[in-house]
C-alpha cells in the first residue's frame, strides 16, 4: 500500500486521538434475561470484557428487538423465504414479504407507496441525490442528519440551512428564494426535541414546496403519530429504532416512488433486505399499531426520569422524548463523566464533534419502555455521583 496513504491515515488518527474524537468499536455480548441476573433489565443489559452494564444508549425505544412476537416472525420468515433475498429488488430480490410491509406502512401513514432500503442512511442519501440536482435549492434544518447532508452534497443542489426549529428563519429564507423542498427531522437524534411540523407543513403548502421529514426517531413512539401523509409529502422511517429490527422505507406518492425505483442507484444496485427481516418489521408495525401500552410506558418512564433529575438538580436539555441529552460542552469532561458512569455499570453515550457542534459535547441518554423505575433511579444516582 502507498506509504503516503498510510502516513495520512496515521496522522489523522493521531490528531483525532489527541482531541478525544477517535472512535472505537466494542464487541458486546448478548443481553442477559432478568431471571439470570435480577440486577439487570433483560433487553437492556450487556456484558463487555466480563463487566455487566445497564444500557442507556439504545435506540430500541420500545424494547421490541427481544420481543417474542418479532423473534417468531423472524423464524417464520426465514423458514418460508430463507435468510437472504438473493439479489437486488429489480432482479429477484423483491418478494411478497416486502410488498406486504410496504402496503402496511402506507395504510398506517396514508401515503400512496413505499420503497424499502437496507438502512435509514442509504434511504436518506438515495432520496436526496436522486430527487435533486444542481438546478434545485433545498432548505434543511441546521441540525439535519449527516445522511441528508451527504445526499444533498452528492446531488449538487444548493443547500440553504435555517436555524434549528426556527419558523421565522425558514420563512426569511423561503421569501428570498422559494426552494424545491424543505427537509427536517421529526425528533432530532442528538437533542431529542420535536420539529414544529404543523407550522413547517403549512409554510410549505402555502409556497408549493415539498416537505420531507426524516421520521427515524419519531416513528412508532408517539400517539397520535407525529408525521403522516397529511403533514409530509415524503416521509422516511427506519426500522432500527422503535421497530427494533433493521431497514428503512421512503413513503411518498406513487409518482415519487416510481421515479426512485427507476433512478435511485442505492436501490437498484443493492441486495434487498431479507424477506425474513421484512416479516419482522411487519410484525413490529402491527404491534405498535394495535398495542399502545409500550408507548404509554415509554412516556411514563421519560416523565419519571426528568422528575428525578430535576429533584437531583441535574440540568437536562429541554426534551420530552426518549432522547435525553445532558450538554457538558467540553469533550474531556464528557468523556470523564461517561467513564465514571461505566465504572458504576451504566453505559451512556458520550457524543462529541463532529456529531454535534463544537462546544456542545454531551451525554446522550435514551430512556426506553423496558427500563424500570429502579433502573432509572440507578442512572440518576450515578449521574449525581459522577457529576460531583
Amino acid at each position: 500500500m502507498s506509504t503516503s496513504l498510510l502516513d495520512k491515515i496515521d496522522k489523522t488518527q493521531a490528531q483525532l486521538a489527541s482531541q478525544g474524537l477517535l472512535r472505537r468499536r466494542h464487541a458486546i455480548s448478548a443481553s442477559l434475561p432478568r431471571e439470570q441476573n435480577p440486577e439487570l433489565s433483560g433487553a437492556l443489559s450487556f456484558t463487555l470484557e466480563g463487566k455487566h452494564y445497564l444500557n442507556f444508549s439504545s435506540n430500541d425505544y420500545l424494547g421490541l428487538s427481544r420481543s417474542s412476537k418479532l423473534i417468531d416472525a423472524m423464524c417464520g420468515g426465514a423458514k418460508r423465504y430463507g435468510v437472504g433475498s438473493g439479489s437486488s429488488p429489480l432482479v429477484t430480490g423483491y418478494s411478497e414479504a416486502h410488498l406486504a410491509l410496504e402496503q402496511r406502512l402506507c395504510k398506517i401513514t396514508g401515503h400512496q407507496a413505499a420503497l424499502l432500503f437496507c438502512s435509514g442512511f442509504s434511504a436518506n442519501t438515495a432520496l436526496m441525490k436522486t430527487l435533486f440536482d444542481s438546478n434545485d435549492t433545498v432548505m434543511a434544518d441546521k441540525l439535519m442528519h449527516a445522511s441528508v447532508i451527504d445526499g444533498l452534497r452528492d446531488s449538487q443542489a444548493q443547500l440553504k440551512r435555517f436555524l434549528h426549529n426556527d419558523i421565522a428563519s425558514a420563512e426569511r429564507i423561503m421569501n428570498q428564494r422559494v426552494p424545491t423542498a424543505l427537509v427536517t427531522e421529526s425528533i432530532f437524534s442528538m437533542d431529542g426535541d420535536i420539529a414544529p411540523l404543523s407550522s413547517l407543513s403549512q409554510l410549505c403548502k402555502q409556497n408549493h414546496v415539498c416537505l420531507i421529514v426524516d421520521d427515524a426517531h419519531g416513528f412508532g413512539v408517539q400517539v397520535p403519530p407525529l408525521v403522516d401523509a397529511k403533514i409530509a409529502d415524503i416521509q422516511v422511517v427506519t426500522f432500527g429504532k422503535a421497530l427494533g429490527c433493521q431497514g428503512a422505507a421512503i413513503l411518498a406518492s406513487q409518482q415519487v416512488i416510481d421515479f426512485l425505483v427507476s433512478n435511485a442507484r442505492e436501490y437498484i444496485y443493492s441486495t434487498a433486505i431479507s424477506p425474513a427481516n421484512a416479516c419482522v418489521a411487519l410484525a413490529a408495525v402491527d404491534l405498535i399499531d394495535t398495542d399502545r401500552s409500550l408507548v404509554q410506558r415509554l412516556s411514563d418512564n421519560i416523565s419519571y426520569f426528568r422528575q428525578q433529575c430535576a429533584q437531583a438538580d441535574i440540568k437536562l436539555a429541554d426534551s420530552g422524548t426518549a432522547i435525553q441529552p445532558l450538554v457538558l460542552g467540553d469533550v474531556d469532561t464528557t468523556l470523564l463523566v461517561a467513564d465514571k458512569l461505566k465504572q458504576l455499570g451504566l453505559w451512556v453515550g458520550a457524543i462529541r464533534p463532529p456529531t454535534v457542534p463544537k462546544g456542545s459535547a454531551r451525554l446522550r441518554m435514551t430512556i426506553t419502555a423496558m427500563h424500570t423505575r429502579d433502573d432509572i433511579d440507578r442512572l440518576v444516582d450515578g449521574l449525581s455521583t459522577s457529576l460531583a
